[in-house]
C-alpha cells in the first residue's frame, strides 16, 4: 500500500504552522518550500496570505520574514520568559531613580520587540505596550542595536527596510544614520529625538547575552518637555550601568 507524501497528510493549518515556522530562520520561497516539504505553489499561496493578514512581511527582492502581527504574538508570549524576568529588577531600579517609563526589548531579525514594560511614576503613561514592535532606524533601542552591528550589517538592514519616515525627524539618509551609529558608539548611549513618535524622548543602550551578541536594548522615555538635554546629560549614565546589568544578568561579560 503505497503512502501519501507528507505534504498531503498535512491539515491547512498543519501547512501554515510549518510556513510560520520556517520562517523564524529561513527568507526564500524555494528554501521555505523545500525545508517544509511543501509544493512551491501552497508555500507561496500561504505566505501571500500571511502578508495581507500581517503575519508574515515581503521585501522588494521576494524575501519573506514574520510581519509585524506575528512578532506582537512573540513579544506578548516572550514578556514572562527567564529573559525578560532577568532584566525585570534593573529596569524597576531604573524606573525608581529617574521616575520615567523603561522599556526592554529583544531583536527579531530587522526589527525589536517590546517585551517589558515598567511604567514611569508621572501624570501620564506612555503609549508603548508589550509586544510592539519597533523599527530600528527611529528607536532608541533601534539605534543602540545598530550601533553594535557591522557598517555591512547596517546596509544590509537599511537595504531591506528602506528608512521608512515615522516623524519629520526621522533620519532617512543612510549617511546621517551611519554618522549617528559613529556618535553612538563613541559616547554608549542612543537618544531618539522624536524620531519615532513626536513629543517622545528616549535614551537608549543595547543588552548583549552571554556570547556578547546584542540581543536586544532597554531604553527610558518620557514626554519631551520632561526629558530635556539637561536631563539626558544627567540620566544616561544610569541608562548605560542599566544596561550593563541587565546584560550581567544574561551572562554577558564584563567589558
Amino acid at each position: 500500500m503505497s503512502v501519501a507524501p507528507r505534504h498531503e497528510r498535512m491539515s491547512a493549518i498543519g501547512k501554515t504552522l510549518a510556513v510560520i515556522e520556517t520562517l523564524v530562520e529561513e527568507r526564500q520561497l524555494s528554501v521555505v518550500a523545500r525545508m517544509t516539504g511543501l509544493p512551491t505553489s501552497t508555500v507561496h499561496r500561504i505566505l501571500q496570505e500571511l502578508v495581507s493578514i500581517g503575519w508574515a512581511s515581503e521585501t522588494p527582492d521576494r524575501r519573506y520574514a514574520l510581519g509585524a502581527r506575528a512578532l506582537g504574538v512573540l513579544g506578548r508570549a516572550t514578556g514572562d520568559s527567564a529573559t525578560a524576568r532577568g532584566a525585570r529588577p534593573f529596569l524597576e531600579g531604573l524606573r525608581d531613580h529617574t521616575g520615567h517609563t523603561v522599556h526592554f526589548a529583544l531583536r527579531t531579525d530587522d526589527q525589536a520587540v517590546y517585551v517589558d514594560k515598567v511604567d514611569g511614576r508621572r501624570s501620564y503613561q506612555m503609549r508603548s505596550r508589550v509586544g510592539l514592535p519597533l523599527p530600528l532606524h527611529s528607536s532608541a533601542i533601534g539605534k543602540a542595536l545598530l550601533a553594535e552591528l557591522s557598517e555591512a550589517e547596517v546596509l544590509g538592514i537599511i537595504g531591506r527596510t528602506k528608512l521608512p519616515r515615522r516623524t519629520k525627524h526621522t533620519i532617512t539618509s543612510t549617511a546621517i544614520l551611519l554618522s549617528e551609529l559613529r556618535m553612538i558608539r563613541s559616547r554608549g548611549y542612543s537618544v531618539d529625538n522624536e524620531e519615532n513618535e513626536v513629543h517622545t524622548r528616549c535614551i537608549g543602550v543595547a543588552v548583549h547575552d552571554h556570547r556578547g551578541i546584542p540581543i536586544g536594548g532597554l531604553s527610558l522615555s518620557s514626554l519631551v518637555f520632561d526629558l530635556g538635554p539637561e536631563q539626558v546629560q544627567a540620566f544616561a549614565p544610569l541608562v548605560v550601568a542599566a544596561g550593563r546589568d541587565v546584560s550581567a544578568a544574561l551572562g554577558a561579560h564584563a567589558s
